[in-house]
């Protein structure tokens, strides 16, 4: 088997220019011989390099509005030809085709046509033909021909050429292989889940994933697991496209939690009031609404500061001086806000290992995504999360109706039980969380964790009664029975919002009223595993 192999003939055909004048003065500086196509043809004899077109060797033109170009076997017969094989060499002899050694190739900006919101012909016309076809040869031949799709694989092309007298070795060009076909894969999943979505087929027969790698990480959950970060190209402001200003290297569990915080803290909008969100472990350990972020943190502060320590903290608005003080109080992993103020990034520099993360705004609470998990032998798909309900969706069911500040209180704990793991239970006081109970087996265990909690850290502040003292409760899903619903009555609960859709409805219906509790219905839940 052929280790090294010389670069002695290549062919670039780029959408993106990014490096191509640089590249390709150095593939000339070194000997080797420069055919291409259309606009990057041009770009090079404009920098004053010698270049062959296309057209030329294949002795067709252009056509088609430029969709045939490279289709033909005197570019494919030179990508796929075998050196080694003596069959191969006689056709290549006997038609003229010389070969390639080397092809440079990215493909039209699909994704950047999708990302801008492109009509449906113009998205037909960003779909690459001739450049995957290109790739898909050169890769198989991978024996022989080097194959760059990436601009950031430039310069360690240059270095390998470098470091081989003008050659490339096996195992370089099997990486770039390997990086070529990850790269079509993307693209094809991101025209296959484009074209689903524009024919609204809900369920395809098959179904294409696809990432681009943002950070190997350290490890995973745990120190024994590998993993990585990839980015999806969806530009949703978050954990994925934030900048980090400072501290550490986000870990798996930072960037799942961050993501877990700023997705609830979206639930509010930032031109109605401050919100904050501080998430430990992918729960709410408190969430608040407040006329500044410093009193939005100190109340979220206030339901769990002991799970608060070492948590994540998400804000809607800018961080401020004022919050940023009350965060570095105590230990803090990650702060993620849409800006920060120079104020508060001199507070936080003083913390050198707290991460912070600015992104381009808040994500669309609202946005339909799609959401995966896998399982055994396959993946599980849904839509995201985004089910909403206002004022006018709710049904009180009780004979007290609550009043207009237990409605807020209602809606504001209804939107943060979407975001804790069920079995959720959630109290609320004031517009901010009082006591949360996530992840329980049964909806009275979250109840009870919840009045717990909450009766803890109203002893921690020193007060003769619990948090939880007049408080709503929200349920992610309908009680089964009347026993959990009684527990949170006991805890201090005068209000309720729940889905509904018991077979014992009636029977919870009639207990909350013997409680004297106010209840709505909402005819939707939560559910969080």
């Amino acid at each position: 088997m052929t280790d090294l192999h010389p670069v002695r003939r290549a062919l670039l055909s780029v959408s993106d220019k990014s490096g191509l004048i640089e590249l390709g003065k150095a593939l000339a500086g070194r000997g080797v011989e420069l055919l291409s196509t259309g606009g990057t043809a041009k770009a090079l004899r404009d920098a004053g390099l010698e270049v062959k077109d296309v057209a030329e060797i294949t002795g067709f033109p252009e056509m088609m509005d430029g969709r045939v170009k490279t289709l033909h076997p005197m570019v494919h017969g030179g990508l796929l030809a075998l050196r080694d094989n003596d069959a191969h060499v006689a056709a290549m002899n006997e038609h003229g085709i010389g070969a390639i050694d080397l092809l440079v190739v990215n493909l039209y900006p699909f994704e950047a046509a999708l990302a801008r919101g492109a009509d449906y012909d113009e998205m037909i016309e960003n779909i690459d033909i001739g450049g995957p076809a290109m790739i898909r040869a050169a890769s198989k031949n991978h024996l022989f021909v080097s194959v760059v799709t990436d601009v950031e694989d430039y310069d360690a092309l240059l270095v390998e050429l470098d470091a081989n007298d003008g050659q490339t070795s096996y195992a370089f060009r099997q990486r770039l292989s390997q990086i070529a076909y990850a790269r079509t894969a993307a693209y094809d999943a991101a025209v296959s889940t484009w074209m689903a979505g524009a024919i609204a087929e809900p369920t395809p027969r098959r179904r294409a994933f696809a990432g681009e790698l943002k950070q190997t990480l350290r490890y995973g959950e745990n120190s024994h697991q590998q993993a990585a970060f990839y980015t999806d190209g969806s530009n949703r402001p978050g954990v994925a496209t934030a900048t980090q200003l400072q501290g550490k290297e986000l870990s798996y569990n930072n960037i799942n939690d961050t993501d877990a915080a700023f997705e609830l803290v979206a639930e509010f909008d930032p031109a109605d009031s401050a919100a904050v969100a501080i998430i430990k472990h992918a729960n709410p350990c408190g969430v608040a609404k407040g006329a500044t972020l410093a009193e939005a943190y100190q109340k979220a502060f206030d339901c769990d500061r002991t799970s608060a320590f070492g948590g994540i903290v998400a804000l809607n608005q800018p961080l401020d001086a004022e919050t940023a003080g009350k965060i570095v109080e105590i230990f803090t992993e990650v702060v993620i806000a849409p800006g920060a103020s120079d104020e508060a990034k001199e507070i936080f520099a003083a913390k050198k290992n707290l991460r912070l993360l600015l992104t381009d705004g808040l994500p669309d609470a609202r946005a339909p995504l799609t959401a995966y998990k896998q399982v055994a032998g396959g993946l599980l798909v849904q839509d995201k999360d985004v089910g909403y309900v206002g004022m006018d969706d709710l049904k009180v069911v009780t004979e007290k109706a609550p009043t207009e500040a237990q409605m807020q209180d209602l809606l504001f704990a209804w939107k943060v039980a979407k975001h804790v793991k069920s079995n959720a239970i959630v109290y609320v006081k004031d517009n901010a969380t009082v006591g949360v109970g996530a992840g329980q087996m049964s909806r009275l265990d979250s109840a009870n964790v919840a009045a717990a909690k909450a009766g803890r850290m109203a002893a921690d502040l020193g007060l003769e009664e619990s948090l939880t003292k007049g408080c709503a409760v929200a349920s992610d899903a309908f009680f089964p029975f009347a026993d959990g619903l009684l527990e949170a009555a006991a805890a201090g609960g005068t209000c309720v919002i729940q889905p509904g859709g018991s077979m014992r409805d009636d029977e919870v219906i009639k207990a909350a009223n013997d409680a004297g509790l106010a209840m709505v219905f909402t005819g939707m839940r939560h559910f969080r595993h």
